[in-house]
């Protein structure tokens, strides 16, 4: 199951073939002005069999779409979710139905100088199908123009039966959500409490599970926990880890079991975290920003991949045997410099999917060798 493969084909997955060189009206913002990626698990499978990636972009979203399962094609970019005001930060979540949910944020004039901001939402039903309008969510603070003004970026998830979940750290440390529930209806925001949190919020759930909520803060990592099918979530113990900003994400790796990874607050290295167990290491510590996550079959194991940007700006890739963090990891570096945070996914044919945004806003795109063991990839290709 180790890299070796992928190492020995490091020189041609270096590569990138130009298949497609649409004209590029819109480019996507890949990096906030923080240095912090905009987007995270932007890789999406459809009920079709055909993959979607996401990006924010001024005024809406761009969308790239595999032509048929499996590619090699992909339409686009086109520029979907319109709207003025939208700020480049896109948060993507997909449930069981295969809809996914795109949340973001919306400021408009107000008058008299103010501005109103809005936590949005959208969905996409279909592959390459319309999305709809945004709908306004509000925000915790209906009455507070200057409080709404402070929330940060939204971090959504769909739990095991179905609900749609949104959470924004409020401005005063805390963590306010509002979800939707399986009638459609929304419920109002909920203050979930908490102090000191800063940096993005970190959102999962269990494949037929309960979700849950990360926030990194002052003294630790707060955590909220599911209370079984309801929209209602519970605070837990608090994680003693200090970490980077923007650096939390999971993945489902066990029977309701979440695994969340997230960068030590000086070594930078990666950390994986279960509920009652420790934090464990697992390298990367040159790489930045979020691990994009996947859990897939390689070479017939139950695999963890990571991927992430390692210093050298190009995209690196690691596995390890799921749950097994003792067993350690290997990054390999792949492709050309690239810009925001990879991501990760499994084709229609099974094949695992590297993803990445180049700096001139193209769509970089590497799949896994079906005549090769381990975690050996093809030659990147540019859409």
């Amino acid at each position: 199951m180790a890299l070796g493969p992928a190492r020995r084909s490091r020189r041609e997955a270096g590569r990138t073939r130009e298949v497609s060189t649409p004209l590029r009206k819109h480019v996507p913002v890949s990096t906030a002005e923080d240095g912090s990626p905009t987007a995270t698990g932007w890789l999406l499978l459809g009920k079709d069999g055909r993959l979607t990636a996401y990006a924010p972009t001024p005024g809406g979203v761009l969308r790239w779409t595999e032509t048929r399962p499996a590619g090699p094609q992909w339409s686009g970019p086109e520029l979907v979710a319109k709207a003025e005001g939208l700020l480049p930060y896109l948060s993507l979540a997909q449930g069981a139905d295969g809809y996914v949910h795109l949340f973001g944020v919306l400021q408009t004039p107000a008058g008299g100088g103010q501005v109103r901001t809005d936590v949005v939402h959208s969905i996409q039903y279909q592959s390459a199908r319309p999305v709809k309008e945004w709908q306004p969510l509000g925000t915790p603070y209906p009455n507070d123009l200057g409080l709404a003004a402070q929330i940060g970026r939204p971090a959504a998830v769909v739990d095991g039966v179905g609900n749609v979940h949104v959470f924004v750290r409020n401005a005063g440390g805390g963590v306010c959500g509002r979800s939707q529930t399986t009638t459609g209806a929304w419920n109002p925001w909920a203050d979930l409490k908490g102090s000191g949190a800063h940096g993005r919020l970190a959102a999962g759930a269990a494949a037929g599970g309960r979700a849950e909520i990360l926030a990194p803060a002052r003294d630790g990592i707060m955590r909220w926990v599911q209370d079984g099918d309801e929209p209602l979530f519970t605070r837990d113990a608090d994680i003693p880890s200090q970490v980077q900003d923007g650096s939390v994400s999971a993945v489902p790796t066990g029977d309701g079991r979440l695994t969340f990874f997230w960068r030590d607050d000086k070594s930078a290295e990666v950390h994986a975290w279960r509920q009652d167990n420790v934090p464990e290491p697992l390298g990367g510590g040159t790489g930045s920003g979020p691990v994009a996550l996947l859990r897939a079959s390689v070479d017939g194991h139950d695999c963890t991949l990571m991927a992430h940007r390692d210093a050298d700006g190009r995209p690196a890739l690691a596995a390890y045997p799921t749950e097994t963090e003792s067993a350690g990891a290997v990054w390999t570096g792949t492709g050309e410099a690239c810009v925001g945070a990879p991501a990760l996914a499994v084709d229609a044919d099974g094949r695992v999917v590297l993803a990445a945004f180049g700096p001139d806003g193209s769509l970089r795109i590497t799949r896994q060798k079906t005549n090769e063991s381990g975690l050996a990839m093809e030659a990147w290709t540019r859409h």
